[in-house]
């Protein structure tokens, strides 16, 4: 499983390069734009075709997801922790972040997947994740209930070491909007997939 995650600011013809990820196979997007009022984030979701609304990831403006066929929420591990959560997880599909295997180990099965991170150096974030053991830790993983998706300093170098590791998946990033040509980045990792 392939996913990948806004930028936190818009980038030039961001949900063109959305809907050409979506029609080469791209699994779900998730919009993690802190910052946009609900208007934009209106704007935002009117820009993605209609028939992608389904693989489209919340992580603000939740109310949305009735008006857009929208039933994917992503939450903070503060959320988790105030349970903010907890009216969305009855009908929907939850997912949330951690930063340790132990915290992932301990997540009870209503959340679909876990973002696990630093799995290699951020890509956005300078010199975020260069001690980060994560990649080992994984060994230790014994939640069959969450599923694991690899995240940070993810690209098309070395994103079949993440399948080589007991994750269900990966998200892309850093690789995807620092990139001058996202579509064929995102190309590249989809086809270390698929071989």
């Amino acid at each position: 499983m392939i996913l990948v995650i806004t930028p936190e600011l818009i980038v030039p013809n961001e949900t063109g390069f959305i809907n050409q990820m979506f029609q080469e196979g791209l699994d779900l997007l998730h919009i993690r734009k802190p910052w946009i009022t609900r208007d934009e984030m209106i704007e935002f979701i009117s820009q993605i075709d209609d028939i992608f609304h389904s693989q489209l990831v919340l992580h603000t403006h939740f109310d949305l997801g009735k008006e857009y066929n929208i039933s994917r929420f992503h939450f903070r591990e503060i959320d988790r922790k105030e349970e903010v959560y907890k009216p969305f997880a009855e009908e929907n599909i939850i997912s949330t972040s951690v930063h340790d295997i132990t915290t992932y180990n301990t997540l009870d099965k209503e959340w679909d997947y876990a973002f696990i991170s630093p799995f290699f150096p951020s890509i956005s974030k300078k010199g975020y994740g260069l001690d980060s053991t994560i990649k080992h830790e994984i060994a230790q993983r014994n939640n069959p209930d969450v599923k694991l998706i690899a995240l940070g300093g993810i690209d098309q170098n070395n994103i079949h070491e993440v399948f080589e590791t007991d994750a269900d998946g990966a998200a892309l990033l850093g690789a995807i909007w620092e990139s001058e040509e996202p579509l064929k980045v995102f190309k590249e990792c989809r086809n270390v997939l698929m071989s």
